[in-house]
């Protein structure tokens, strides 16, 4: 059993009248979510809302595999009941982005859609787990241009997948060792757009976990702050 240390924050930015990120911590499930709602107020922050209220129903006591199947399981219901909504609403798209990380017994997963991300700081190095579902991840993932230069193009906002758009949900995974002294951070796009690998780094190298959370939303407000803002930073002790 890891033993681990989170702090998360979200700020609704200085451009947007609502939050439509959600945010989840379950300790004694070892389960942590960002979620980015999409479809303007009173869509964007139902569904990611949704999202962190359907995995919340995770009854603690599972062991990791059924942990992990039940997580799965309970974004996939999310995806369904967003989409009979959308259309008992009979507007358009309304959905969300998830990224969520649960660790047990010296191991991490992580699923995902969408552009909300996972990352680990391993020995003053980081690396991004997940890759983004857009329009510009193709790019990054053919070599021609990096995440950093991703972050800042045009398409950037265009999305290719996320939980309540299309008829069935694909989640990725990414497995891997969770070590101790690992630091993992799990954010929405507000924090991307404004903090490159090294911004990222360098922070996440630097600050104690009790005022990490709050540096990373600073960055992003001091960088113009046009979206909402969500950050859980985890410490593997």
């Amino acid at each position: 059993m890891n033993e681990v240390r989170y702090n998360a924050r979200s700020h609704v930015g200085h451009k947007r009248k609502v939050n439509e990120d959600s945010v989840l911590a379950l300790p004694d499930r070892s389960i942590w979510l960002v979620s980015d709602g999409m479809g303007g107020h009173d869509a964007g922050d139902y569904a990611s809302r949704l999202i962190a209220d359907r995995v919340a129903m995770i009854p603690a006591g599972l062991d990791p595999t059924e942990r992990m199947h039940a997580l799965r399981e309970a974004i996939r219901e999310s995806h369904d009941i967003i989409l009979a909504q959308a259309e008992a609403r009979g507007r358009g798209v309304i959905g969300a982005t998830v990224a969520a990380l649960m660790i047990a017994s010296g191991h991490f997963v992580g699923l995902w859609a969408g552009d909300s991300r996972i990352y680990r700081l391993r020995e003053g190095q980081i690396e991004l787990l997940t890759t983004d579902h857009s329009a510009v991840a193709d790019f990054v993932l053919a070599g021609q241009m990096t995440w950093d230069e991703a972050d800042q193009h045009p398409q950037s906002n265009a999305i290719t997948r996320a939980v309540g758009v299309g008829e069935t949900l694909e989640l990725d995974k990414v497995r891997g060792e969770a070590l101790r002294g690992d630091r993992f951070l799990i954010c929405s796009d507000g924090l991307t757009k404004y903090a490159t690998f090294a911004i990222l780094q360098s922070v996440l190298a630097r600050e104690p976990l009790e005022t990490v959370s709050g540096r990373l939303i600073e960055i992003a407000l001091d960088g113009g702050g046009a979206d909402n803002i969500t950050v859980i930073v985890l410490d593997v002790l």
